[in-house]
């Protein structure tokens, strides 16, 4: 009998700071063991509570320009100063193996993702605040930032929500369990996709033989 496998995919949150998408991320890599993490470089400075190869690989600028010049990067972009990127070897290692890949990236890095990869190699997700009061009441109470990089962020969160409709899905996350619920089955219908079932039609034929 055939086997049938699959091509592993990445899925890609994308969010103003503050909508959700690093809550969600986490949260779906704890519902479904089977999911790979996609670990950026970055050469922000590393906060305190954040851990080399957890949260970032935190490199300085020479490493990372010299990345992308080798073209070791998927995607890469600059945010208020930092440089951030996704190491192309990691990802394609899991992906070949049959894995999903799981990464939360601005619509910059999300644009860049797709031109990088054949187009059903990637499944995109924008995650909305269910209002602006609501993103800025998040972004004021995480109290991690100075109030004038929270007003920044909020600058910065009017122009990424016109970018939706660059995205497969838009998820309004007023409730955290309800958008868990449409996230993984969002996963669940894209691994069954007719697109990505390996040896399928080889299936097919041999049960109709029979």
């Amino acid at each position: 009998m055939v086997e049938i496998s699959r091509r592993g995919f990445i899925i890609v949150l994308s969010s103003p700071s503050g909508a959700g998408k690093t809550t969600l991320t986490r949260k779906l890599l704890e519902s479904d063991p089977s999911l790979a993490v996609s670990i950026s470089v970055t050469t922000r400075p590393k906060r305190s509570n954040e851990i080399e190869g957890t949260h970032y690989y935190f490199i300085d600028q020479a490493k990372f320009d010299a990345m992308v010049a080798a073209g070791d990067l998927l995607e890469h972009a600059t945010v208020f100063g930092n440089s951030y990127g996704t190491p192309r070897g990691p990802v394609e290692k899991v992906l070949a193996s049959g894995r999903d890949v799981v990464s939360d990236l601005d619509w910059q890095g999300t644009r860049q993702l797709t031109e990088s990869m054949t187009r059903d190699q990637v499944i995109s997700i924008f995650v909305l605040p269910p209002s602006i009061g609501e993103l800025e009441r998040r972004l004021t109470e995480r109290n991690q930032d100075h109030p004038d990089v929270v007003r920044q962020r909020m600058a910065k969160a009017m122009d990424e929500i016109h970018h939706y409709p660059e995205y497969d899905y838009v998820l309004v996350n007023h409730d955290l369990a309800k958008s868990m619920e449409i996230l993984k089955g969002i996963v669940t219908a894209e691994r069954a996709r007719r697109t990505r079932q390996i040896g399928l039609s080889e299936f097919v034929r041999e049960i109709s033989r029979a």
